[in-house]
């Protein structure tokens, strides 16, 4: 893996100055989406006044969030997609944003684990209708990625130190950093019920609290299909969706057609997952006649397998739970858990950011699905998760301020439409349940504890 790394290195810089000998610097401007109908919004007058505005989703993100509009300058060196996506996956951010966090481990109903890590890690002054982001990490990552730090590190910080002094709930999926698989089944990008019921627990705790959704590439597309899921009743106030995978057939396609795009990027990705499904193989392999069990030793036996073997081999076998899943093959996995086709149904405030040049996701639906709620933006470039700029003394991220800008809008500035949520009840098992989804349900179980949110897991590529 890193021998190719620094194969494409030296490809990216030859490419690079032969397309500005060509045809001299490259376009910054952003192109950004709205509906030619864009939604209206109630929004308060002022800050404490209980009286509100209607205004259209475009007028008050342009009003609010004028750090979308600006112009993404790349570092001088990571002039490119592919150089500022290997910096996300090689670059040290370990100084980077330190995020400590309170780890809670929740048991779903099906006997898996989810770990969620609260942030502050001591929170004691926060009032109890403080927003509270809702993060989802991507591929193989957790509450310790550098790009979830780069946002959460200023989110959570007090308002006196320049912050917007709010909440923030990792969701870490099934066997990521460091959380247990308890039960034959991992995660997927379209599988949503684990976020689900993630989302029961969060709403309990802060029953008075907007949750503002955040996700990142497959934490992005299993956000999308939730909020879209939920329409009206969605427990979510806002989604922002950063590096969506969004088709993900298409895109899949798009990395097996050349030849980095298979030996770097996917066969990096397939070699992740398939190291974590080493770290949790003895956890699967419980009873050897599991169709999961099964499946996961044939994945071993696999050889650098891009992600789409490792997703034909076992996700879509062991990626969510019945009636779904097994899927046939990958590519019937890779039509149902897609994003795009379902943006039409989302029915509260969403951004989305991608770049034009990510190696990755290389189809991005720029028309928004015809949804007044939805904001598409596409920076020409950025690479995968990237966004690389020169920031005060460090390397920072574009999308940084953009994000906070959004956060704070759809947090404070905009008032939530009264929604019909289904009630929430705590069953004789102490399972905290929705009313008409009865086969879903958590509870806490033991461990966590304060951790230290600043590292990574041994043996796992970051920034994926």
């Amino acid at each position: 893996m890193y021998i190719y790394l620094s194969f494409l290195v030296g490809l990216s810089f030859m490419g690079a100055f032969f397309s500005i000998a060509s045809h001299g610097l490259p376009d910054r401007t952003p192109l950004i989406h709205f509906s030619p109908k864009p939604a209206l919004v109630s929004v308060k007058k002022g800050k404490d006044s209980d009286e509100t505005d209607e205004m259209s989703l475009r007028a008050l993100v342009e009003s609010r969030c004028q750090s979308l509009f600006t112009e993404f300058h790349p570092l001088w060196w990571l002039f490119n997609g592919h150089l500022q996506t290997i910096y996300c996956v090689l670059g040290d951010f370990s100084k980077n944003d330190p995020m400590w966090y309170h780890r809670k481990y929740i048991r779903l109903a099906d006997g898996g684990t989810l770990g969620l890590d609260f942030a502050p890690a001591e929170d004691h002054d926060a009032k109890e209708d403080t927003p509270v982001i809702v993060v989802m990490h991507g591929l193989t990552g957790g509450s310790y990625e550098p790009y979830v730090r780069a946002i959460l590190h200023r989110a959570c910080a007090p308002v006196n130190k320049g912050g917007l002094g709010y909440r923030a709930v990792v969701i870490n999926f099934r066997g990521c950093a460091g959380v247990p698989v308890t039960s034959p089944q991992l995660y997927s990008a379209g599988h949503t019920d684990d976020c689900r019921q993630a989302v029961f627990f969060i709403s309990k705790l802060y029953p008075k609290a907007p949750l503002l959704g955040l996700g990142f590439s497959l934490g992005a597309n299993v956000l999308t299909r939730y909020v879209a899921e939920e329409g009206k009743s969605c427990r979510l106030a806002s989604l922002c969706a950063l590096a969506c995978p969004w088709d993900l057939e298409q895109n899949n396609q798009g990395l097996l057609s050349t030849f980095l795009g298979k030996h770097v990027y996917s066969k990096g990705m397939g070699g992740n997952l398939q190291n974590l499904l080493k770290r949790h193989a003895k956890s699967l392999q419980t009873n050897p006649d599991h169709q999961v069990a099964k499946a996961m030793a044939l994945t071993l036996g696999l050889k650098n397998p891009t992600i789409e073997e490792f997703d034909d081999t076992f996700t879509r076998v062991a990626g969510g739970s019945r009636p779904h899943f097994p899927f046939a093959t990958a590519h019937d996995y890779y039509r149902w858990g897609s994003s795009h086709y379902v943006v039409k149904d989302i029915r509260v405030p969403f951004l989305a950011i991608n770049a034009a040049d990510d190696p990755v996701v290389r189809y991005v639906p720029m028309d928004g699905g015809g949804n007044g709620f939805v904001v598409m933006e596409l920076t020409p470039s950025g690479g995968h998760l990237g966004w690389f700029q020169a920031g005060d003394g460090y390397v920072d991220r574009w999308t940084t301020k953009p994000v906070l800008e959004w956060l704070k809008m759809t947090g404070e500035d905009i008032v939530p439409p009264k929604r019909q949520l289904r009630q929430l009840y705590v069953d004789d098992d102490g399972y905290l349940r929705q009313e008409g989804t009865a086969h879903l349900g958590c509870k806490e179980v033991e461990g966590g504890g304060i951790i230290d949110g600043n590292g990574g897991e041994e043996g796992m590529l970051q920034g994926l």
